[in-house]
């Protein structure tokens, strides 16, 4: 009977596990507006360990074909929605323990769809640190509580309170008692969960923050905000996080202002239920309630919620950035002189090959306080003539603009028409270079030297040399440093991992920074490919890494269609094509009459290109999204997706701000992009700014819908300001450029 008894009980959890999940998945789709049955399946190939790349790719007839920020948009709500439950859980096991749950508040919970419904509920029954209620209560004051909520028409307060009066429990008149009664009563409104909730929306929709100087007579660069007021549901994401950081800085006082008497009136509503003898008291700790429990953490938990947003909006931006600059082209089949600008130490010098490989360092001091540039453009005329170098790359740090000023002069001496420099964020360079990662590359080079050699390669593979790099430390977003640093480590990751596995990766050079970001590759995994490829030669086919220790089948299968052998002995090891496809590929060649040996070629490319999708997957017996696929990566076997996009502009002689006069039509390149605009690389010392105002002739929601980090743009200027070495630009074509010089 008792086995009976245990069976029946777990096919009752088992149901309301079943029962929860579907809840969950359904709040999904509606949330999302995915069909259920894509969100079903997309969670059911999540729980099994796939990974989202391997996912997007490889499974879309599974998913509809859902991309892979909608796939990280189910896993994300999948995580919370499964944690809200958890909670939920503790929530219910922690108040039914204390002997107060009640069906009504159990299913309360159950309904909550955010976790701050759930501790709005939870909150009159969480163990409190000493408060005046808990005094009081201590006391035993909290009868007396009950019957001033019940409201008689007839009694005197004082009298019912004289009966609680206790010289040994501190109760030592009618006054008192009744005082403490009211802090009970103050508590239990602040804990209400219907009247938080609305003083929350209230303030959040009618609030008013307000900044204020600490001291007005104090320069800092948050002086826009020493008298400021803006509604709080207005505040952009950039100003909040701009405010919560002078307020952390000490320069700012930071609060929301609310006219308290519609939130007063709301309270008494649902408090007082007409005319009694103590309606003057608890319209009296109505105020009190507000004013000294609800006011403070209602304030905080809104100021919170806008850091979050803030938060939220600033990861988004960096890591929309961070994508566009991982994809940029890469610059190849040149030799390659970087130059790590520095003052007082000189610049140094790194010569790599077209494959990255390192040739010779060395150092010169043509910037101040040295000024030895008749030494130094003698080695660099040497490196250049002794290498054949056509791109001199230049890093924008400390000294980078005198740097670029002597590198045109040596160019225009040469007078070659192939040499050209270009500048070259150098984010991140530094923290490389001191890195153990950068440590085992160039064991015999200095730090400096290693910045160098980064800086020169950040050109010819962008992506493989970033990945080196902490993506926090490069440098292309806003307020970086001021948002919760775990979810941007997890976003910035994400987008690493989406960069690396949509361009793929050559297994037999790739770095194990650069191969554990591959699909199903951790560190460990990446580790081992690169030993065993030391140890055995290069991979000529894909099916020899599943010999790579710890490369287990689920790992296999993840990361194969992402992992490349250009020189292979399979022609299809160099696509993205998935093994696991490959005899879709044979009888597709059959159906065709196609030779794999012209892979590559035009008339096959042509044919390829000519067929219909749909058709030719119902006689191949295969998905038509995954035939699409194929068709297109055996068009162009071994394409990179990133030589698609225009190259860097490459520059041969300087410009100076003090050029620069309004209606001027240039050539730039966008360096970042944030909420109100994007700042762009016209070849001076500073970037000039497009205002959001100015990217376009009709309305733009945000820059993003109109540039990325690495655009080559054409743009006019629009004012200039000598004295703080400001550039304004504009992206519309002017008729008439209203502008001055200042």
């Amino acid at each position: 009977m008792a086995a009976e008894n245990t069976n029946a009980g777990n096919l009752q959890e088992d149901a309301a596990i079943r029962q929860e999940q579907e809840l969950i998945l359904a709040a999904i789709a509606k949330e999302l507006s995915i069909s259920l049955r894509q969100v079903r399946t997309t969670v059911g190939l999540l729980d099994e360990g796939n990974t989202i790349p391997f996912i997007a790719r490889y499974r879309k007839e599974m998913t509809g074909e859902l991309d892979e920020n909608a796939l990280r948009d189910i896993e994300e709500r999948l995580g919370y929605l499964r944690n809200l439950g958890d909670r939920k859980k503790d929530v219910i096991r922690s108040i039914e323990e204390q002997g107060k749950l009640t069906p009504e508040l159990h299913q309360q919970i159950m309904k909550a769809v955010k976790l701050q419904e759930v501790e709005d509920l939870y909150r009159p029954f969480k163990q409190k640190r000493k408060t005046r209620a808990s005094v009081a209560k201590e006391k035993g004051l909290e009868p007396l509580a009950d019957w001033v909520m019940e409201q008689r028409r007839q009694g005197s307060p004082l009298e019912e309170a004289a009966k609680y009066i206790d010289a040994d429990k501190g109760v030592e008149s009618a006054e008192l008692a009744l005082q403490g009664a009211m802090d009970i009563i103050a508590e239990n409104i602040a804990d209400d969960p219907a009247i938080r909730a609305w003083v929350r929306q209230y303030t959040a929709s009618q609030g008013i923050l307000v900044s204020e100087a600490k001291d007005a007579a104090q320069e800092s660069v948050y002086e826009n905000y020493y008298s400021y007021r803006e509604p709080v549901h207005k505040m952009p994401p950039h100003r909040i996080l701009a405010i919560n950081r002078g307020e952390r800085e000490g320069v700012l006082k930071v609060g929301i202002e609310v006219v308290p008497d519609k939130i007063h009136a709301f309270i008494t509503r649902k408090l007082i239920k007409g005319p009694s003898p103590v309606k003057e008291l608890l319209e009296a700790v109505t105020e009190d309630s507000y004013k000294r429990l609800i006011a403070p953490s209602v304030e905080r938990e809104v100021r919170g919620e806008m850091t979050e947003k803030g938060e939220t909006q600033a990861i988004s931006i960096f890591s929309g950035n961070l994508r566009s600059l991982l994809l940029q082209p890469p610059v190849r089949g040149r030799n390659v002189l970087g130059v790590d600008p520095a003052y007082r130490t000189g610049c140094k010098l790194a010569v790599v090959d077209d494959t990255g490989k390192l040739l010779e360092v060395a150092v010169t001091y043509p910037t101040p306080p040295n000024n030895k540039k008749k030494e130094a453009a003698a080695k660099f005329k040497e490196l250049i003539a002794k290498y054949g170098i056509q791109l001199i790359v230049i890093g924008n740090g400390t000294g980078s603009r005198e740097t670029e000023q002597f590198t045109a002069e040596v160019i225009a001496e040469i007078g070659d028409p192939e040499l050209a420099y270009l500048i070259v964020n150098e984010a991140g360079a530094s923290v490389y270079s001191a890195s153990k990662l950068a440590q085992e590359e160039f064991p015999d080079l200095d730090v400096a030297e290693r910045s160098a050699a980064s800086i020169a390669r950040r050109v010819q593979d962008p992506l493989a040399e970033l990945v080196k790099i902490d993506p926090k430390a490069i440098g292309v977003g806003q307020y970086q440093h001021d948002v919760s640093q775990k979810h941007l480590e997890e976003s910035l990751k994400a987008v690493v991992e989406s960069a690396v596995n949509h361009v793929g990766v050559d297994v037999n050079t790739a770095s194990p920074s650069l191969l554990s970001y591959v699909a199903g590759v951790n560190s460990t995994i990446a580790k081992n490919i690169v030993k065993f490829r030391e140890e055995n030669g290069k991979f000529t086919t894909r099916k020899q890494l599943q010999k790579v220790p710890r490369l287990g089948a689920k790992s296999y299968e993840q990361c194969i269609g992402f992992l490349r052998i250009p020189e292979g002995d399979n022609t299809l090891d160099r696509t993205p094509i998935h093994p696991e496809s490959y005899p879709v590929v044979d009888r597709l060649f059959r159906e065709l009459g196609l030779d794999v040996a012209k892979l590559g070629s035009k008339e096959v490319a042509a044919q390829l290109e000519a067929q219909d999708a749909a058709e030719l997957a119902v006689k191949l017996d295969v998905g038509v999204p995954t035939l699409r696929d194929i068709l297109e990566s055996l068009q162009r076997p071994g394409r990179d997706p990133r030589e698609e996009l225009p190259l860097p502009i490459f520059r041969t002689d300087v410009l100076k701000i003090e050029d620069l006069v309004p209606g001027m039509e240039m050539q730039g390149t966008v360096r970042n992009v944030i909420d109100f605009g994007a700042f762009v690389d016209i070849g001076i010392k500073n970037d000039g700014l497009v205002h959001i105002s100015q990217l376009s002739g009709s309305f733009v929601k945000h820059p993003m819908d109109v540039v990325s980090v690495g655009d080559n743009v054409t743009v006019w200027v629009l004012g200039v300001d000598l004295k703080k070495g400001r550039v304004s630009l504009t992206m519309r074509q002017p008729r008439e450029v209203a502008g001055s010089v200042k």
